[in-house]
Formats: structure tokens, sequence, C-alpha cells
């Protein structure tokens, strides 16, 4: 049975390669009473109608076919409050990192309010890249072997999906009050969607107004990203930045 905070969080696989992945991925996440299974731009179209993918998600072929194909990461994270990149590497700029341990107890906080949240799941040769985290609230790496941290995609659905049904039953266990936090301040944050929307505002602006070389940008614009995902911006804030940068744009 799935339960009403499992159905807000959405589980995104990002161009998967292998339709044996998704397949048992859907698995994972039926064993686990998860199944808001999206795949944002596969190798293959159609992917969880593939005889790999139906094979290896055993009985969880329900969770396949109700799985979503999206050719854009943008649709997959939009009404989101919290979007995590899972990512074992680390980056020079991006959102803030957390530990997964720390991370499953702020997404059972986060859908206890009754917000959306998204887990993303890179490509299994690359993993996520800077455009992919470039949409995300926070990156976050699993605890595994420092010499080999690569857990096959999968895997990784598995251990998350687990930890996370251990989160989400201590939280109803407890009566909620381990997660007693603001309904109101969650609902406030702007979502990754219009945080990006905003800095193409931005960068729109500083070009404008010759601040920003667009042949020669260097890492304005990902500083800029980085320094807006650690303030976890609300929707009030987007406007005013947004008020900002149409300013710089009357300027031109």
């Amino acid at each position: 049975m799935i339960s009403q905070n499992a159905e807000l969080i959405r589980w995104v696989l990002v161009e998967t390669s292998h339709p044996g992945n998704v397949g048992s991925a859907a698995r994972a996440l039926k064993t686990m009473a998860f199944d808001h299974l999206l795949l944002v731009n596969p190798k293959h179209r159609q992917i969880a109608q593939d005889p790999e993918a139906i094979a290896l998600a055993s009985g969880a072929t329900d969770v396949l076919q109700s799985s979503e194909e999206l050719q854009t990461l943008d649709g997959a994270v939009q009404g989101c409050t919290l979007v995590l990149g899972l990512t074992s590497r680390d980056r020079e700029f991006g959102p803030p990192a957390l530990n997964w341990q720390v991370a499953k107890n702020l997404i059972a906080k986060t859908v206890h309010a009754g917000q959306s949240v998204a887990l993303l799941f890179g490509p299994e040769r690359t993993g996520l890249d800077n455009s992919h985290l470039a949409l995300c609230t926070h990156r976050v790496w699993l605890d595994a072997n420092p010499a080999y941290p690569s857990l096959n995609l999968a895997q990784a659905v598995m251990v998350c999906a687990f930890s996370l049904k251990e989160a989400l039953g201590q939280l109803a266990g407890s009566g909620n009050a381990l997660f007693s936090g603001s309904r109101e301040d969650l609902a406030e944050f702007a979502d990754p969607a219009a945080i990006a929307a905003m800095l193409e505002h931005w960068q729109a602006g500083l070009i404008a107004l010759g601040y920003l070389d667009p042949q020669n940008p260097k890492k304005l614009m990902p500083r800029l990203q980085a320094l807006f995902a650690r303030a976890r911006l609300h929707k009030e804030e987007i406007d005013l930045l947004r008020g900002i940068a149409k300013q710089m744009l009357l300027r031109k």
C-alpha cells in the first residue's frame, strides 16, 4: 500500500541507458512501497516497455506502466520544494551538499508538510552533470567505500528507498513529533524551475549591462547559481530578483 507521504516523492531517472536498470529500479520501488517513477530523456524511447525492463521488474510491471517519460528535467522537478541529486563526485560549484543520512530526514519533514520532493539519479556511465545539478536544491552522497563509491543505478535506488521507508515509518511512529517543521515555511520556498528561470533573466540583464561577456562568461553564472542555491530563496525573493533583472534590461 502506497502512503500519502510516499506519493509525494518522485523517483527521477535521468538519461538512463539500460532498460534492465529501469525494470530493477521499478522493482526496488515497489518492494519499499513507492511508485512515482519518472524517466527523463532515456536513451531508448518507451524504455519502460522494453522486454528487458519488464523481465527485471518481475512483479512490479504496474510501476513501469504508470511511469512517465519526459523530454526535459524541468518538467520532472516542477512544483517540488526539495530536489536532491545523487552524486558521489565533489563539484566546484553547485547546490549545497548533504549526507544521505541527513537528507532522508529532510525529505521526511518535507513530505510531512505536504510538499513534493524529487530524487534524481543520473546516467549510468557519467552520473548527473552540472546542468542537472543546476535544478537541484541539494546534492547528496551515500555513505560508501571512499575508494570505490560507485553503485549500480538500481542499487542506489534500493538503498534510498529502503532508508526512506524507515524514515517515513519513524515519522508515523513518533506521532510526527520528530518532524514538527512549519508547513508554511516549506511552502514559501521557490521551486528549482523558478530559480533557473530567474537565473536566465539575470544572465540576460548582466549581458545587457555589459557586465557579463557571453563570449567569455568565465564562472559568473555557476557562482551565482551556487549562491542562490545556498540561500534557499523564497517565492517573493524570486519576484524581487526578477524585478531587478527587468530593470537591467530596461537600461540596455
